[in-house]
């Protein structure tokens, strides 16, 4: 049968094609972990389900990993500072270390409240490097076999994610060298990490394009949509076996001691914090007639009569694809209709001038456009990525402006820089004194900022034992930051625009752990109650399993037990009626029930001590399906997925295996304490 775990060959990939340049983890499934980590393991999936982009911190791990390897005469696996040699190429322990924690962060969008200590307990350390593992593996293989990526791929690959497009949906260069730069990227490290997804990409689609389920296969799994069970569900609540009097000595201590996980409170930080933006700046700001003047004389060319045009364009890898494209748009052909034949999408411009429309694509191709005629298609120009094809869609002649007429318009020009120049001066000025180790208090003391004080808060903005309360806004954007900062060291953000800032710190810490038993002995009681109920539940639901599976009836063996109040829920299901509930939680009983043989009773433990689950299967009646049922057609294509995760999982498997893949594992404990602070 096969498995149903998702596996890929590359660890955390960049979710480039999302219009962002955040990194995203990925990892699989196995069953082996609580289902939120499992869900949480949904995030190692790309478009393809092939390691295609690499997040962005990687790249910057590789590049110090590929300096490092450069210099050192590491011979083997026993370095310590390698966690494997995958053929001939050591894996540095900083590549996994950088890889778990861009992992971390991706998992803490689904659940802010998870720590490191958390994600190496789940196995997702383990994960992250089986699949960074299987990344060199798959690299090395698909580089012996000669397979290569050449600079026109890479650039079609560039010129699809859109976190390098401006407003209009256009490619824009300074855009892509505004983003390579915020990351701290280059140019040629992200056409490297893009190469080799491309080679990835190459080795495994071809294996794992449209699997198919043998046709036998898939009627017996449809057959199981239409099976019916028929039998019972009882519960035996603990709160019937509970003690009902007050504790004996030591008992609630001894149940705190043994139990104190599940009492354990998630950390909670206290955050300091003060907003400052425009009104904040008191100096005088106001632009003079002098200055109006002397902005209008140095821009005299910018009020001067000119021509502004807007196109529609597209982007192909070679001059004569261009040349051959426009002859058809010539010809006849639409300019959309030749872009999606060729496989390009079409974006259009605003109206720009010469100069603008240069800056944003290229010399070359801003003299073709203003060459043309309005509605023509201008001749095939170079730009960055490669030709563009372009249709000229408006002209428009824009008049001379005088002093008089621009005055207004220049003035609030300068009012708006000036205003920009003194707030970034004030907070220049707070930086600095945060950097001379000023305190929050005596900073906002100094700069006249109102300083405010957030409630106990957790890590994903809720107040600590206040459900619904609202905290301010404005702490959203650092509190991520704010979790990981030490106490009473003040930091300046930026509150996602250019005239709004904050400066924060944490006043005071509270650490994840179970509080005294004195302020909860209220909520260990009841729970110590339901503990020792659930012992006594579970004993009369063992009579009544064993009356059942010595052959007496499942509701005689209940009425044995004379406890009127057992619930006890007949159950009449089809499997269809039961995957009509996806997307809502299935009851565990109900998933057993549809695992049990038929005639067989089992027992289950309901969550939280609340009691135990007799599950009782009576009959089960299979379905007929018929040869050209659509069902089975339906089912092949629901597998298609889950085979093609199989057959990835065994060619990254033997790929591992032939080019050898030897671990160091007292590097990779090294790495685990590491994370976990244990050194």
């Amino acid at each position: 049968m096969l498995t149903c775990c998702r596996e890929v060959a590359g660890p955390i990939k960049a979710n480039y094609q999302s219009g962002t340049l955040q990194g995203t983890a990925r990892s699989s499934s196995t069953g082996t972990v609580p289902d939120m980590i499992s869900s949480i393991r949904r995030f190692f999936q790309s478009k393809f389900g092939l390691p295609i982009f690499i997040g962005f911190l990687i790249l910057v791990a590789l590049a110090f990993a590929a300096a490092d390897i450069t210099g050192s005469t590491f011979g083997g696996v026993a370095g310590g500072d390698r966690i494997a040699v995958v053929g001939d190429e050591r894996v540095p322990a900083s590549e996994l270390e950088s890889t778990a924690q861009s992992a971390l962060s991706q998992v803490r969008e689904q659940d802010p409240t998870i720590g490191m200590e958390e994600f190496v307990e789940q196995g997702l350390l383990e994960e992250v490097m089986r699949q960074l593992l299987n990344q060199y593996a798959v690299g090395n293989y698909a580089e012996d076999l000669g397979l290569r990526a050449g600079r026109n791929l890479v650039n079609s690959e560039i010129l699809q994610i859109p976190a390098f497009r401006n407003v209009a949906g256009e490619f824009d260069e300074e855009v892509y060298q505004q983003a390579l730069r915020s990351q701290g990227l280059s140019d040629e490290m992200l056409r490297g990490d893009l190469k080799d997804g491309l080679l990835q990409q190459m080795l495994l689609r071809p294996a794992l394009a449209a699997p198919q389920l043998p046709e036998r296969a898939a009627r017996q799994y449809a057959s199981l949509v239409l099976e019916r069970r028929r039998g019972a569900i009882a519960l035996i609540p603990s709160a019937l076996y509970a003690p009902e009097g007050e504790p004996g000595d030591g008992e609630v201590e001894a149940f705190y001691e043994e139990s104190r996980a599940r009492f354990r409170r998630p950390e909670r930080r206290v955050i300091r914090f003060a907003t400052f933006g425009p009104d904040s700046v008191l100096a005088d700001i106001e632009p003079t007639n002098a200055e109006i003047e002397q902005r209008y004389e140095t821009n005299r060319a910018a009020y001067e009569a000119r021509e502004r045009r807007a196109v529609s364009s597209f982007v192909v890898p070679t001059e004569e694809a261009a040349k051959s494209l426009v002859d058809r748009i010539r010809g006849g052909l639409s300019l959309e209709a030749a872009a999606q034949q060729a496989g390009f999408q079409v974006s259009s411009s605003d109206l720009r001038d010469r100069d603008a429309l240069a800056n944003a694509t290229s010399f070359a191709f801003a003299e073709a456009v203003f060459a043309a005629e309005k509605g023509a298609i201008a001749e095939p120009a170079r730009g960055t990525l490669g030709w563009y094809v372009a249709r000229i869609d408006e002209v428009e002649q824009v008049p001379a402006r005088s002093l008089a007429e621009a005055n207004e318009e220049i003035a609030q020009q300068i009012l708006e820089e000036k205003r920009a120049a003194a707030l970034v001066d004030l907070s220049a000025r707070i930086e600095d004194e945060l950097y001379d180790g000023t305190s929050l208090t005596e900073v906002a003391e100094a700069f006249d900022l109102e300083m405010r004080t957030s409630p106990a808060l957790l890590a994903d903005g809720r107040v600590f034992g206040e459900p619904g309360a609202q905290v301010s806004p404005e702490i959203a954007p650092v509190l991520e930051t704010a979790f990981e900062m030490e106490e009473s060291e003040p930091q300046l953000a930026s509150l996602g625009s250019v005239d709004r800032f904050i400066v924060f710190d944490v006043s005071e810490v509270i650490p994840s752990a179970a509080p005294p038993l004195d302020e909860i002995r209220e909520e260990v009681t009841a729970a110590w109650r339901r503990a020792e109920g659930s012992i006594k539940a579970r004993e009369a639901a063992r009579r009544v399993l064993e009356k059942s599976r010595g052959g007496a009836d499942f509701a005689d063996a209940l009425r044995d037990e004379d406890e009127p109040r057992f619930q006890v829920q007949p159950v009449d299901l089809s499997r269809r009626e039961l995957l009509a509930q996806r997307g809502r939680e299935i009851a565990p009983p109900l998933v057993l029930l549809f695992s049990m043989a038929q005639g067989s009773t089992k027992l289950l433990e309901a969550p939280q001590d609340i009691g135990w689950y007799l599950v009782d299967l009576d009959e089960v009646e299979t379905g007929d399906i018929e040869p050209d049922d659509p069902l089975i057609a339906q089912t092949r294509q629901q597998f298609a997925s889950t085979l093609a995760d199989e057959y990835r999982r065994q060619l990254t498997k033997a790929i591992g295996e032939q080019i050898g893949i030897e671990r160091n594992d007292e590097a990779i404990e090294d790495v685990r304490r590491r994370l976990v602070g244990e050194i």
